[in-house]
């Protein structure tokens, strides 16, 4: 009990750096009605780029910049395979994160760097749980608050129309590929800032460590979703339920994990949390039709 109290704080920290992503994740899945596989890879684009700036001597803030711009980079490959190509979005983000897989081999030149907090002063890391717990709600208030100022200009809402009816956003002459491919621009952005934040918080960069990331990014959606959704009306609300999913599906993967449960089958369990989290809706809308069934044919019993 005493070892999963102290774990909460670092499971915390490391559940709204991964929120981060799923606030990407959010903006394709959730505004734009699409999965967008590219995140697999676009995640370690972004920890790719910043341990090898930090370590070739560029600061820390140009780093994390530049991860973001390296993201977006992937993020814009896709929308232009979909957009321009005709290339179905889900094949599109598949081609991207295969090619990533290449690219990021070539920009560390080998598998993994090591990034160590006594070298070079990070944001966030491991030895100072506390200070990069806070640190990680500053960052994720401040992507929020910009979130929410961009989905209220028009842009923004040309954005979430092109989500919501594709054919009626084209009616209002809004140009419907323009908005996916900044939608996805955005998205993949936050992803890489992620992984760069997550890059420093393990000390180091791996060339497979998105792997898996669209399952921990819907799982932290759905969760703020199933949990917060019926609270969460405005929009920097719903960002913030996104941000508390990340953190409740880290805190149950530390609480399985102090169970003993074995690490090698982390990637199943994560499968299964979102699988669950996904059914939970159509459940429940399942209930709620059998009910009003059964009303209704109490009432026509007690008619006749």
């Amino acid at each position: 009990m005493i070892g999963f109290l102290n774990a909460l704080p670092g499971a915390a920290a490391q559940g709204i750096m991964w929120g981060i992503m799923a606030i990407g994740v959010y903006i394709t899945y959730k505004i734009l009605d699409v999965a967008d596989l590219t995140v697999d890879g676009s995640f370690a684009t972004g920890a790719a780029v910043l341990v090898v700036s930090m370590t070739g001597g560029v600061s820390l803030p140009v780093a994390m910049i530049l991860a973001f711009v390296a993201g977006s980079i992937t993020g814009l490959v896709t929308g232009l395979l979909h957009t321009k190509m005709g290339i179905p979005f889900i094949l599109a983000g598949i081609l991207t994160q295969l090619g990533l897989y290449s690219v990021n081999l070539g920009i560390m030149g080998k598998a993994n760097m090591t990034l160590s907090n006594r070298n070079y002063q990070l944001l966030v890391n491991r030895k100072e749980v506390y200070s990069s717990l806070v640190i990680s709600i500053i960052f994720a208030a401040v992507i929020i608050a910009v979130l929410y100022w961009f989905f209220g200009t028009s842009m923004g809402h040309a954005l979430r129309a092109t989500g919501c009816n594709l054919a009626m956003a084209r009616a209002n002459g809004i140009n419907t590929n323009t908005s996916q491919v900044i939608a996805i621009i955005i998205s993949n952005g936050l992803v890489a800032l992620s992984g760069a934040l997550t890059a420093q918080w393990q000390g180091s960069a791996d060339v497979g460590m998105g792997r898996g990331a669209i399952v921990i990014g819907l799982a932290a959606v759905i969760i703020g979703e199933v949990i917060f959704g019926k609270i969460f009306k405005n929009f920097a609300l719903r960002l913030t339920g996104v941000i508390l999913g990340g953190i409740i599906y880290y805190v149950v993967i530390t609480v399985v994990l102090n169970l003993g449960f074995d690490a090698n089958y982390l990637k199943l369990l994560s499968a299964v949390v979102v699988a669950i989290f996904l059914a939970i809706p159509y459940w429940k809308k399942r209930w709620i039709e059998t009910r009003i069934k059964e009303v209704k044919e109490v009432e026509e019993d007690a008619a006749d």
